[in-house]
């Protein structure tokens, strides 16, 4: 009862990117501009953005093709495989047929590398001399790092504080590759000294670290900014996740009933949801789509849908979408990449329309779930991961319980070998389940913006 690996032929990877917004019934609302609550020119984000980038994010088109540069890295490690998890069927002993995507074969161990190479060959185009990020648990701001180098243009990465502290081998990588790597928040931006001024232990959070990021591109003409998931180009660029999996299903001559991925911005889950959604709109495939999060930040399960600032020093236009308010702080739980107030505008508009279903789960439950994938499958995943698997376990135990032969598809969406501290704190029994902060939330609910 061994793993079964399906491939595509080597380089036979997407040559376009899909664009979910070109099949949905109803277009998502528009960002808006923070200061005339109207509807935001592209003009107006240049400042920040590359042009072209700009142009795909409000872009309508169903397919938007990827540049033959971009083409020619991503074949360095993609196609990925997609695997049938057949001794994690047996060990759970479940008829489901149980299978994952990896991800963590790209040069950064996870899924960001899809779109951080896109998004800086797009700005080495457009001639920018320095690109400034986030990060939050490290994932994105390695991938940012390595492309970055390969491109040859500095990089600066405000990574999240508490992570800076837990996962000091994510700062050595990107400092390997040329990245600067500076703990958020910090003194060296109006916004990080503002945070610390009023709380000098304050453990960072990934709205604080965009503010610094942001802050530093609208300082600097030479600059532009890049971000890790949440807006609609970085989900786009993450559907090669997705396209490569519709096409090795067909090899496997299977089809999913359930996929599912974790979210914290929505990269991963939106890379492989959805292309499958896409599928269901056009061809009236009936597959559950779920998305699975931290229970001590649980924007999607818990939060408002509403518009509000993408960052917590509000320099960022407004978009709509479920938020625990840009001043939230999360608890400094392990996941460190899932640790954001909001949810991709995207991913939002496609829960309202009830496309996709949502849960949460607790920090203790995503190890648990992560230890036994590792003994079953020989992969250490990723926290966030993690999350995915946790519920991909639960939907399997259903399936073994109801008799039914279900097909489950999750996205492993990064290895875990930079995680060990947590892995230890958890086989210690140090980790501990943090619960929905619901006084905080609502405190930062309380001060989002008023849209007319």
């Amino acid at each position: 009862m061994d793993t079964i690996k399906y491939l595509l032929p080597e380089n036979d990877i997407p040559k376009a990117w899909y664009n979910l917004v070109a099949d949905l019934p109803v277009p998502p609302p528009p960002p808006l501009h923070p200061g005339t609550g109207q509807p935001l020119t592209p003009a107006e984000l240049e400042p920040i953005f590359a042009k072209e980038l700009i142009a795909q994010e409000i872009s309508t088109e169903r397919e938007i093709g990827i540049p033959a540069s971009v083409r020619q890295i991503l074949a360095q490690w993609r196609p990925t495989p997609l695997f049938r998890a057949r001794r994690l069927e047996k060990a759970l002993g479940t008829p489901a047929r149980i299978y994952y995507k990896y991800e963590g074969t790209s040069p950064s161990g996870s899924h960001k590398f899809n779109t951080a190479l896109p998004q800086v060959y797009f700005n080495k185009v457009e001639g920018t001399k320095r690109i400034t990020t986030e990060t939050g648990a490290g994932q994105w701001g390695s991938a940012l790092s390595i492309a970055c180098s390969m491109y040859g243009i500095p990089c600066d990465v405000f990574m999240v504080r508490v992570s800076f502290e837990q996962k000091p081998y994510r700062k050595a990588l990107m400092e390997t590759f040329g990245g600067r790597c500076i703990a958020s928040p910090s003194m060296g931006t109006e916004a990080g000294r503002a945070i610390l001024a009023a709380d000098p232990d304050c453990p960072g959070s990934l709205g604080i670290a965009i503010s610094e990021a942001v802050e530093v591109a609208l300082k600097n003409a030479d600059t532009k900014y890049c971000l890790g998931s949440v807006l609609n180009h970085v989900l786009l660029h993450q559907t090669v996740i997705g396209l490569e999996c519709l096409r090795q299903f067909d090899l496997a001559a299977d089809y999913p009933d359930i996929v599912i991925g974790c979210t914290g911005g929505g990269s991963n889950f939106a890379g492989i949801a959805f292309p499958f959604i896409g599928e269901s709109l056009r061809n009236e495939k009936k597959t559950r789509i779920v998305a699975v999060e931290p229970r001590a930040c649980p924007s999607l399960t818990k939060g408002r849908y509403a518009y509000d600032f993408g960052d917590t020093g509000k320099l960022t236009p407004l978009v709509k979408m479920h938020t625990l308010g840009s001043s939230f702080i999360p608890p400094a739980i392990h996941t460190g990449g899932l640790r954001y107030h909001g949810m991709a505008p995207l991913v939002s508009h496609v829960q309202e329309l009830g496309l996709i279903e949502s849960r949460s789960v607790g920090q203790t439950d995503v190890f648990r779930a992560g230890v036994t994938f590792a003994k079953a499958e020989g992969i250490l995943p990723a926290p966030e991961a993690s999350h995915a698997v946790s519920a991909a376990i639960d939907e399997a135990v259903r399936c073994r319980e109801e008799g039914a032969p279900k097909v489950i598809l999750f996205n492993l969406c990064g290895h875990g070998h930079f995680d060990m501290t947590a892995y230890m704190k958890f086989a210690a029994g140090k980790l501990e389940d943090y619960e929905y902060p619901a006084e905080e939330i609502a405190m930062a609910l309380a001060g989002l913006p008023t849209v007319g």
